[in-house]
């Protein structure tokens, strides 16, 4: 399906930025796995279906971003409030 694609080489062009999504996603620390790209027909919902399981199911087994410190947004309503 690569290729094949409604704005001529479009899937093509966003395969190499999520690519490269993916090298910076490593650079700040984070696993590249987090971003996924799948191609994907629009009639074929079941496809789109066991996509979005399989970066549910990656999502939940990475867990939550770790350089979301806990307590920033607590912290900057306290700075604010100041």
């Amino acid at each position: 399906m690569e290729g094949n694609c409604h704005y001529l080489e479009g899937n093509i062009r966003a395969k190499q930025r999520v690519l490269y999504a993916r090298e910076l996603l490593k650079e700040v620390g984070l696993e590249p796995e987090r971003l996924g790209m799948y191609n994907i027909n629009a009639s074929d919902a079941a496809l789109f279906a066991q996509a979005c399981n399989e970066m549910t199911d990656i999502a939940r087994r990475l867990g939550p971003n770790p350089l979301h410190r806990k307590g920033t947004r607590e912290a900057k309503q306290e700075v604010e409030v100041a």
